[in-house]
């Protein structure tokens, strides 16, 4: 089946976004019962109910979350929009496992609002003007990687268009990413995050140091046991103009 017609299909299924929106209760949906263990296990290094509540994500939204991976935020997301609301995950073929894809398929057990994309990076698509929220949670570096041996490429500034797109006029782009010193490894991307959405028509709105950390001396790689999971990150807010 084609990409298009995949994503026509799942937004179909998606309900309408309420019109009058509150403050999603991001701490419930962080707190109730029947995430999976490891997924818990991550929330004191990631303060999802924290970072929710700074992005602005309401009850009724739709959203989507971009390299969505195990659905950690999707599912986080998902319960927070409630029923009137739902969340769109997208996770690039060559970064998925079966055991992704078993986490993926819990996530959608125990949230019928949730649906998943899977596809090839180079096929990467979204529906336009479909979305009130966008996350993309320690993954916009990898929109500037390359692996030959998957076959993985990535153009950002194409990535950037389409999400631009995808997003109704005055629509959050969350963002968060690790930090580290220019020259380094993928994580030296953060130093351009800023320049590249600002370039691609998004509106600063905000940054908060809620997982900034002085300890990290951003030498170190993302899954280097000694800092893995406590990253100094940044966390912006962007949106799509009016």
């Amino acid at each position: 089946m084609m990409r298009s017609s995949l994503f026509a299909i799942a937004i179909a299924f998606m309900p309408v976004a309420a019109v009058q929106a509150v403050p999603a209760d991001v701490a419930a949906a962080v707190s109730a019962p029947g995430r999976p263990a490891d997924a818990v296990a991550l929330d004191a290094g990631r303060h999802p109910a924290e970072i929710l509540r700074f992005m602005g994500l309401r009850r009724g939204d739709r959203a989507a979350d971009l390299f969505t991976d195990t659905g950690y935020y999707a599912e986080i997301m998902a319960r927070a929009v409630g029923p009137t609301g739902s969340v769109l995950g997208w996770q690039p073929t060559e970064f998925t496992q079966d055991s992704t894809r078993r986490d993926l398929e819990g996530v959608r057990s125990r949230n019928p609002n949730f649906h998943v994309i899977i596809t090839p990076a180079a096929a990467f698509s979204l529906p336009a003007s479909a979305f009130d929220f966008v996350m993309i949670h320690l993954n916009y570096h990898d929109t500037y990687y390359t692996a030959a041996r998957v076959h993985y490429h990535m153009e950002p500034e194409s990535f950037l268009r389409t999400v631009f797109q995808s997003l109704k006029p005055g629509g959050t782009m969350a963002v968060i990413d690790h930090v580290a010193n220019p020259g380094g490894d993928t994580r030296d991307v953060v130093q351009t995050i800023r320049a590249d959405f600002e370039r691609a028509g998004f509106v600063f709105d905000g940054e908060s140091n809620l997982l900034r950390n002085p300890a990290d001396d951003h030498t170190k790689l993302v899954f280097d046991p000694a800092i893995r999971g406590h990253t100094d990150r940044v966390v912006y807010r962007f949106r799509r103009p009016r």
